[in-house]
């Protein structure tokens, strides 16, 4: 059966305005889903329980910077037609490419880690089922995720859309039935002030955890099966829908991160309760504090976050190994080996929230790996053509990599210190 013809601007907009939004929205729900995988989850609770409001401008600042960055990830797919992983084949040398791909797999390991073993978690505390047991069902339900994208990849983003609302929906739910939310205390913690210690490594794992460097590789992929443009003016048209694609699904992923922050912090950071530190210890003080239902809730929440997380991870990993190297193996064969370590992890019963954090840290370092080469990438003219970055853009996607960099050196000198 011969392969089915990408549809065109044009054709969308015989159907009507609503009806090009609604097929051209998808890409940023499907990154979205790493936005609030089970390392969200960690990193949100410690930091809400341990310094209550006070890193709410990290949540807010980290979640701008994914929509800035992957903005301009999709940006970069449209106008070249390329990955950025194929991109940084064609711009960068051998060597450049072979380092980027290393750390690409490491990142694929860390983000399995997180998505696999939290979504583990999920089955455990909503079914009662044993975390090494529960991490085989995670990887049956993985699998056949990502095979709805054989069938085309309509079918995969609605079903990772599907994953992403019911966290969404889940955390609505848990910030007003947590009640006694501070709402002076908030806005005051999105006024930035200086990180020191504990405070510093939790703002650079809430960093790490939201502006996901292998997700940054995907979405520029994920616009080449989609819809074609016809000269200048149809892929401005596309690139507007975009704009508006990032800010749905990365808002709706924003508000999701900030609730998680804003409940641990309204129920957990009071005199008195410890103890709060790992997601099994967040569901059984729900249960105790809010109720049953909050409990069921949250259990709900990263079950979905974890599925839906890791099959977007493993379709990210694939993206950067044949982009970097041209090389390309079963998308299953990659599922296999990456989640390795994470099995690991659940048969050594290790603490499974700090195996969520540190691995938050790692994605976090390996951030500007991605963050540099879509900044060259995307201001290179020869690349770009008309869609090339503005001066105002290039200024503001430099700040925003000189920052991320920064705070992770400083976080390393301070662990070297002690």
């Amino acid at each position: 059966m011969p392969p089915r013809p990408k549809q065109t601007v044009t054709t969308l907009r015989a159907r009507g305005r609503t009806r090009t939004a609604l097929t051209l929205f998808g890409p940023a729900f499907v990154v979205s889903a790493a936005y609030v995988d089970p390392g969200n989850f960690a990193t949100n609770f410690a930091s809400g329980a341990s310094t209550g409001y006070r890193l709410v401008w990290v949540v807010l600042f980290a979640n701008a910077t994914a929509l800035l960055v992957q903005y301009l990830s999709s940006k970069m797919g449209l106008a070249t037609g390329m990955s950025l992983p194929e991109a940084c084949r064609e711009r960068f040398g051998r060597r450049t490419n072979v380092l980027l791909w290393v750390q690409a797999e490491v990142v694929a390991m860390a983000t399995d880690v997180a998505e696999f073993v939290g979504a583990a978690l999920g089955l455990n505390l909503v079914f009662g089922i044993p975390l090494l047991p529960a991490g085989g069902v995670t990887a049956v339900v993985a699998f056949a995720v990502l095979a709805l994208e054989r069938r085309g990849y309509r079918h995969f983003e609605l079903a990772i859309a599907a994953f992403l609302a019911l966290v969404a929906a889940g955390f609505i739910y848990l910030f007003f039935a947590a009640g006694g939310q501070h709402y002076g205390a908030i806005a005051a913690g999105a006024v930035p002030h200086p990180l020191t210690g504990g405070t510093l490594k939790l703002a650079v794992a809430i960093i790490g955890a939201t502006v996901m460097p292998h997700v940054v590789y995907l979405h520029s992929a994920l616009q080449k099966k989609r819809v074609s443009a016809a000269g200048p003016a149809e892929r401005h048209t596309l690139l507007v829908y975009n704009r508006l694609d990032c800010v749905a699904g990365l808002g709706i992923a924003g508000i999701a991160n900030l609730a998680m922050l804003c409940i641990a912090a309204a129920l957990f950071h009071r005199p008195g309760l410890t103890g709060v530190t790992g997601l099994g210890a967040v569901h059984a003080h729900l249960a105790q504090l809010v109720g049953g239902g909050a409990a069921l809730a949250f259990g709900v929440t990263l079950m979905a976050s974890g599925l839906s997380s890791s099959s977007v991870g493993t379709y990210a990993g694939q993206v950067a190994m044949a982009g970097f190297t041209r090389w390309s193996i079963p998308v299953f064969a990659r599922r296999s080996i990456t989640m390795l370590p994470a099995l690991i992890v659940l048969a050594l019963a290790a603490d499974t929230s700090q195996v969520l954090v540190y691995s938050q840290l790692v994605l976090s370092f390996c951030i500007p790996f991605a963050l540099v080469p879509l900044l060259l990438v995307t201001r290179d003219k020869r690349l770009m053509r008309d869609m090339a970055n503005r001066r105002r853009t290039t200024a503001a996607m430099t700040g925003v990599t000189v920052l991320i960099t920064g705070m992770n050196v400083y976080l390393v000198a301070e662990v070297l210190v002690r």
